[in-house]
């Protein structure tokens, strides 16, 4: 994966935003070269003072009107031009800015069932996405600068955006407001994917956790619903949480724990419930340090096996 970058865009949205960016960037450096150019030629020659009424019609009414109204007319005309393309054919996905992670909601077209996942957006490649983007609690603002401009997330109002991945990958977003103290680990993976390898996670993703298939994970589920787990968390066909945490019915199958944090893998279920204020200080999750080894190794398992 790629370092972020608005210079590299995967999709069409992106591409317009790349496109008006170059064109302000280039304006930009053409009147600050016009500029210095006029103010050296006017020190060269040490003429006297032009009249002050030729510099506020020329500068603060000409010029304005000859160079910067048509970038501005540009800017205007090409920015929104996602919004009137938009397509009914297009996936939606409400995604809420959390304190400080991402709650993702689908809808299955098979069940019709709400399907929750946390901090990584899966899409099919080629195929119209329009967001939903809201906040639970403070103004949070989604931004992957690959796939499109930032939309700012306010409590209270549902904002659209929307974009294509034009090409297969990983796109790492990332909040873009400051939300709070760990408002710089509050990424977001976009996984853009074959639209059959999507529908088929889709469907994954819509059905219930697997049933443990040995006593460690046994015991392991046995430890997530004995140790309060499902206070705030949900495991679909296991506990029903309060939503004030990710759905773990799948967890096991992401890329990344704690928004971006952790690298998802053997073991890092552990090294988050024990260490995750040291890992994310401040994150609304307490850390089980009292928990004991057979049991945390036993949990651990079980979420890894949530795939």
């Amino acid at each position: 994966m790629s370092p972020p970058s608005v210079l590299a865009p995967a999709g069409a949205e992106a591409a317009a935003l790349t496109e008006v960016a170059w064109v302000l960037i280039v304006g930009a450096i053409a009147i600050a070269a016009l500029t210095l150019s006029l103010a050296a030629v006017a020190l060269r020659r040490r003429r006297r003072e032009v009249p002050i009424a030729w510099w506020t019609i020329g500068g603060g009414i000409v010029f304005p009107t000859v160079v910067l109204a048509p970038l501005l007319v540009y800017d205007i005309w090409r920015t929104p031009r996602a919004d009137r393309d938009a397509d009914e054919k297009a996936l939606v996905i409400g995604v809420t800015g959390r304190m400080w992670w991402w709650d993702i909601r689908y809808a299955d077209p098979v069940s019709g069932r709400t399907v929750r996942v946390a901090n990584e957006l899966r899409v099919p490649v080629g195929r119209p996405v329009r967001l939903a983007l809201a906040s639970s609690d403070v103004i949070h603002s989604f931004w992957v600068p690959e796939l499109g401009g930032k939309v700012d997330m306010v409590p209270g109002r549902v904002l659209p955006l929307r974009f294509s991945a034009g090409r297969a990958g990983i796109y790492r977003g990332q909040c873009a407001e400051f939300c709070g103290e760990q408002h710089a680990r509050m990424a977001l993976h976009v996984v853009a994917v074959a639209p059959a390898e999507f529908e088929r996670w889709l469907a994954g993703q819509a059905s219930d956790a697997p049933e443990p298939s040995s006593a460690l994970l046994q015991a392991g589920r046995q430890a997530f619903l004995e140790h309060g787990c499902s206070v705030c968390h949900d495991v679909r066909g296991v506990a029903v949480g309060s939503e004030r945490g990710p759905d773990l019915s799948h967890v096991g199958s992401r890329l990344h724990l704690g928004a971006g944090v952790l690298a998802n893998g053997p073991g890092a279920p552990a090294a988050w419930i024990t260490g995750v204020q040291a890992l994310k200080p401040g994150a609304h999750m307490p850390a089980a340090n009292a928990i004991d080894a057979a049991t945390l190794t036993a949990l651990s398992a079980y979420l890894s096996s949530l795939r």
